[in-house]
């Protein structure tokens, strides 16, 4: 199953398609800003701003070592070293997406803070009581075994660490409409209702510490992203989500925003505790 998750994500010739894009909007290549990639690299509902509420809800010192747990183009794990100096890693199953990571870590100079490698978080390739923090956005959705994860991450994390979870569950109603950002068919989309993941974290060792529901505020914010897009001029090859997800990306505003609407779905932060 891991294979087709990997597949859609591994777009071909991701990195140089970003490099044409980003040279195209007139961007100096050996000197980018995190928001010159934002198109990009914060595709999680509620972008770059709510990633930094959610780190903010944590104390995160210089010296941490924190892991980005599906990575994606690394935009997270950016953020997250420019906000709090603090090192960070990088993993992710696609290896595309570590490539365009690099490189744009690179870009961004921030290579000295944050490195990544290609990896599953079913299998984590660090020692344990690694990590002082880490950041699960988004990809849980993508996960069928959701136990061999979660214990993965209590592996790694050091004694009192914490999870950050950032992630999208499953609604009371059972209908989802494809494709989005994380799907384009059913098979790889394996969303998890709120009770049944708090068992999981509780039978794996982990306390919540903070729980808040965002749904409304995803709604809002899809609902604001369509009317934008609605304004905005088609732009072949600009940088945007079509470099990763092909045609299926312009069907992403209207289906998420009727995914929250409808109740298909939810979007949760969450900060749990490593007992």
């Amino acid at each position: 199953m891991e294979s087709h998750v990997k597949d859609h994500y591994n777009s071909d010739n991701l990195t140089q398609n970003i490099k044409t894009a980003l040279i195209k909007a007139g961007k100096d290549l050996s000197n980018l800003e995190l928001k010159d990639l934002s198109p990009i690299d914060q595709i999680h509902t509620g972008g770059a701003r709510s990633s930094i509420e959610l780190f903010k809800k944590l104390t995160i010192s210089p010296d941490a070592q924190v892991l980005d747990a599906g990575c994606g183009i690394g935009g997270s794990s950016r953020l997250l070293a420019k906000q709090f100096n603090c090192r960070v890693v990088g993993v992710d199953l696609a290896e595309k997406f570590i490539e365009s990571a690099i490189f744009l870590t690179q870009c961004t100079q921030l290579e000295n803070l944050v490195s990544f490698q290609q990896g599953s978080v079913l299998d984590l390739p660090f020692e344990n009581n690694t990590f002082d923090a880490i950041l699960c956005q988004h990809i849980l959705m993508n996960i069928e075994d959701k136990s061999t994860a979660v214990k993965e991450f209590f592996r790694v994390l050091k004694p009192d660490g914490k999870l950050m979870l950032h992630e999208i569950e499953k609604g009371d109603n059972d209908s989802l409409l494809l494709p989005v950002p994380w799907a384009d068919k059913s098979s790889i989309s394996f969303l998890e209702s709120r009770d049944v993941m708090s068992h999981i974290f509780k039978e794996h060792g982990f306390e919540v510490e903070f729980f808040s529901d965002q749904t409304s505020s995803a709604c809002t914010g899809w609902e604001k992203f369509n009317a934008v897009s609605k304004k905005r001029p088609p732009q072949p090859n600009a940088l945007g989500l079509g470099i990763i997800f092909g045609s299926n990306a312009k069907f992403f505003g209207e289906n998420m925003y009727a995914n929250f609407k409808n109740n298909s779905i939810c979007l949760v932060e969450v900060i749990l505790k490593k007992l």
